[in-house]
């Protein structure tokens, strides 16, 4: 149990364990989630019907991109999974375009960094929702001008998309970590 103690007293070993623990814990949950809330197998209807965040969340990056394509004068058709532009291209939702594995690793980043729990919680909340904007933005543009048969640098459009989000979380992320340290030295010199 000292020993326990000792390795919990580190702080930086104290930020991994907790960050890879909370990032299990999020991403797990959101992969069981999706799990029983999918027919077939272990599935709850109840869950389904009446607490689907995951249905929720597709729903509302699909309707949020056609929404915004539509007051730049697209004709879209969309249904559960799908938009299609009319004359354009289409794209499908699938679970890994929703961005929870995403959405685990920075909520596991925000919680587990030392700074004031009010300003994680700001910046946990702040930056899910940048998360959100960038993703349908990415939701927009896709039917736009993404060629299946002429991928951007060969590359498919999740893998883009994952380099580009975790680029500008990183920089956001180190951003956040200058002011975090800078506001608490400010207040430890007062």
């Amino acid at each position: 149990m000292p020993q326990l103690k000792k390795i919990w007293a580190d702080p930086y070993l104290k930020f991994v364990i907790s960050f890879v623990g909370l990032y299990l814990i999020f991403n797990y949950f959101n992969e069981f989630y999706i799990g029983i809330t999918a027919k077939g197998g272990f599935y709850s209807a109840f869950l389904d019907e009446h607490l689907n965040y995951i249905n929720w969340s597709r729903s509302f990056l699909l309707n949020s991109a056609a929404a915004i394509l539509r007051a730049f004068n697209y004709t879209v058709v969309t249904n559960d999974t799908e938009l299609l532009v009319v004359g354009k291209g289409a794209i499908r939702l699938i679970y890994t375009c929703l961005g929870y594995g995403l959405m685990s690793v920075f909520a596991a980043f925000c919680l587990s960094f030392p700074p004031p729990f009010k300003h994680r919680l700001i910046f946990l909340v702040a930056g899910l929702l940048f998360i959100q904007l960038v993703n349908i933005l990415r939701f927009v543009l896709l039917p736009l001008f993404w060629d299946r048969k002429h991928p951007f640098l060969g590359m498919d459009h999740h893998d883009l998309f994952n380099i580009i989000i975790y680029l500008l979380l990183f920089g956001i992320c180190y951003l956040w970590i200058k002011y975090s340290i800078k506001a608490t030295n400010a207040k430890n010199a007062a």
